[in-house]
């Protein structure tokens, strides 16, 4: 069955991520992350791309980009995957995919919550124990900004929204959020509502009737198969809301 066309953006914002293949590590050494970004400044400076957030893990990396021409972010990943991984085989003297599957994506919205997204991104190796302080990783952009370290990243737009007086103590505060990105197809909000109903057996507008806690319970559920942002027009249900729900709650 040929792969359905990804959700395209509307504001040329994606959040992207791509892993190597079973979990593999993609950066061996640091000539490896140099690589690709290398290989990103060379198609920004072709494609007139920008790249806002990045964080390079051991065996998956994050962008947060705004393309320049509506449905770009395609050649833009699809150049980029293909030249990395052609390179790290030929270096690792290895054969076959090196990204598992396609890369995924999730549109993004210029909202409140775009500025999570940037704290999400930067905070993953502290969250993933590498490091004890954001300012020690230098394979993200986060030094980009605390610092005004010279890199790839654009940052004018970001601290348009976030002075940099305000960056680091913005980072300091965990993001709760977890932004899961996919490469499902979008459905629309009419055949989530009838899963909805299907499902739970309510119309999605009533949850946000309910008691909090069951409220909550079911918003959970939804947000395990939907984006916030699906959640959000199908119940008329805040994203604030949404976001701060999680199994502890």
């Amino acid at each position: 069955m040929a792969r359905q066309a990804r959700e395209l953006s509307e504001t040329g914002l994606y959040h992207i991520v791509f892993r190597g293949i079973n979990r593999q590590g993609i950066f061996e050494e640091e000539q490896d992350y140099l690589k690709i970004i290398e290989i990103l400044s060379s198609l920004k400076d072709e494609m007139g791309f920008e790249i806002y957030v990045y964080c390079l893990m051991t065996n998956h990396a994050h962008l947060l980009i705004k393309e320049k021409e509506y449905g770009d972010i395609t050649t833009i990943m699809k150049r980029l995957l293909t030249k990395y991984a052609r390179w790290f085989n030929i270096k690792y003297g290895r054969s076959g995919a090196l990204i598992a599957n396609r890369y995924k994506s999730e549109v993004v919205d210029i909202d409140s919550y775009f500025l999570c997204v940037v704290r999400y991104i930067h905070q993953n190796p502290l969250k993933a124990g590498m490091v004890a302080d954001l300012s020690e990783y230098k394979w993200s952009s986060y030094l980009d900004y605390s610092r005004g370290r010279r890199g790839i990243t654009d940052t004018k737009f970001v601290l348009g929204m976030l002075p940099k007086s305000e960056f680091a103590e913005f980072h300091r505060h965990s993001e709760s959020e977890v932004f899961l990105v996919s490469d499902r197809v979008k459905k629309t909000d009419e055949a989530i509502r009838r899963e909805i109903i299907d499902e739970m057996g309510m119309d999605p507008l009533q949850i946000g009737t309910l008691e909090k806690k069951e409220r909550n319970r079911l918003l959970i559920r939804l947000k395990d198969k939907y984006s916030i942002r699906q959640i959000e027009r199908v119940t008329g249900i805040s994203r604030g809301v949404i976001c701060r729900v999680n199994k502890k709650t």
